[in-house]
């Protein structure tokens, strides 16, 4: 019998169980600062902190990994200052694992949104949106500055184009460069035995770019694998037949990261396509806009209906927020919605929640994965969701008819 897991010198991947009609799979990742349940949510804190919450906070919510921004650590503090504390675990008191993205989606929002940038093989220019002085960041120095970081899964510098973009010979230019660029992380790597280079699979929507990044990519053996340039305004549909394109060309024994997602229904989606990791600033973000996600959708709990409702943010919600007894807090919608205009203290207690609803849905996931019964728990779930099957999404149906799930069946 094949083994089930497989190590590498900063990273063991274990696979628990697969779904006997999806693609969805359980793994336990164990990485530097300790272990990972897989699927997972990672909050994005991008710079070192997620905004409103103290990493005390953030790991009551069972967080194991959240994310960094190298572009902004690199800027502010500064790599010196990063080099004297002994990394960004030390800078923002976490003991638990931190994933960095390369600072190039940085370059990538300049190009696309500032006009701002000019990438070359030499790597990423821009101008700083700080000062408006000429920046330069090169694979070189990206994996520089995340070598002082200090975190436990690094990635590539990748050329990242929208996807959406009509220029099939910039996103193929785009997709070559990102691989040349991964050859040269590779060799600038100081820490692999402590800190874990992925690769990132690009090429538009275009699936036969996709899968020859994918060859080449898996080629280079990193111990981890990313799916990047999605969630750039694409159809739902385009993102899912490319996830869907990538994970099926991917090995079984490594983890599979897809970069900048976190809707609930795109959460659970993707992970019966055969994807593992995730991540977004929608949920700590959409926080500070009074909102808050539940397993019936997103309620913006600044509405006057909410004034005297004196229930907890979502009934039966194990975050700290709203449970009672045992260090729960007890708070109340009328609560939220007293401060949620005028203090920042309801803004911090949404993001408690939605970080915690994030995770929770990924660890029923999981368990759902484990126990054989995902298909039943997808539809628990959109039926929660969703008042009736007519309002479902055509993109979430196709998608997961693809993979053996009829959710509009009796």
């Amino acid at each position: 019998m094949a083994s089930n897991i497989l190590s590498s010198p900063a990273l063991t991947f274990e696979l628990v169980a697969r779904c006997s009609t999806t693609r969805a799979r359980a793994s336990n990742l164990t990485l530097p600062h300790g272990p990972v349940q897989l699927p997972m949510f990672m909050p994005v804190a991008t710079q070192a902190s997620l905004k409103g919450i103290t990493p005390q906070q953030l790991e009551e919510t069972g967080c194991r990994l959240c994310l960094n921004n190298t572009y902004h650590l690199g800027l502010r503090p500064g790599q010196e200052v990063l080099d004297a504390v002994g990394g960004a675990h030390k800078l923002q008191g976490w003991n638990h694992n931190i994933l960095t993205d390369s600072g190039g989606q940085v370059g990538f929002q300049m190009v696309s949104l500032l006009k701002l940038a000019n990438i070359t093989e030499e790597g990423v220019r821009f101008l700083s949106p700080h000062d408006g002085s000429p920046m330069l960041l090169t694979p070189e120095h990206s994996i520089s500055l995340q070598n002082t970081i200090g975190s436990d899964i690094i990635m590539q510098l990748d050329d990242v184009l929208v996807t959406t973009s009509p220029d099939k010979e910039r996103m193929r230019e785009a997709m070559e460069r990102s691989v040349r660029w991964l050859d040269r992380c590779i060799a600038a790597h100081k820490n692999p035995d402590s800190q874990n280079l992925f690769c990132i699979i690009q090429g538009g929507l275009d699936l036969e770019m996709r899968r020859e990044c994918a060859k080449e990519m898996l080629a280079r053996d990193t111990p981890g694998i990313a799916i990047g340039g999605l969630s750039g305004g694409e159809a739902k549909a385009d993102y899912c037949r490319v996830v869907a394109t990538c994970t099926a060309l991917l090995p079984d024994l490594k983890p599979r990261y897809v970069m900048g997602i976190g809707y609930p229904e795109d959460l659970v989606v993707s992970v019966a396509l055969g994807a593992d990791m995730f991540d977004c600033v929608w949920p700590t973000r959409t926080a500070r806009f009074g909102n808050a996600v539940t397993k019936h959708g997103v309620l913006n709990i600044r509405n006057r209906q909410y004034a005297n409702d004196f229930g907890p943010i979502e009934p039966g919600c194990g975050c700290t927020c709203c449970r009672t007894g045992d260090g729960g807090m007890g708070i109340t919608r009328a609560f939220v919605n007293h401060n949620a205009s005028k203090e920042t203290v309801a803004a911090h207690l949404l993001t408690i929640h939605n970080v915690w609803y994030q995770l929770s849905l990924m660890r029923e996931v999981r368990q759902s994965i484990i126990e054989d019964r995902f298909p039943a728990y997808i539809r628990e779930f959109f039926a929660g969701l969703y008042a009736s099957k007519t309002e479902y999404p055509d993109w979430a149906v196709e998608a997961l008819r693809g993979v053996g799930v009829d959710l509009m069946s009796e």
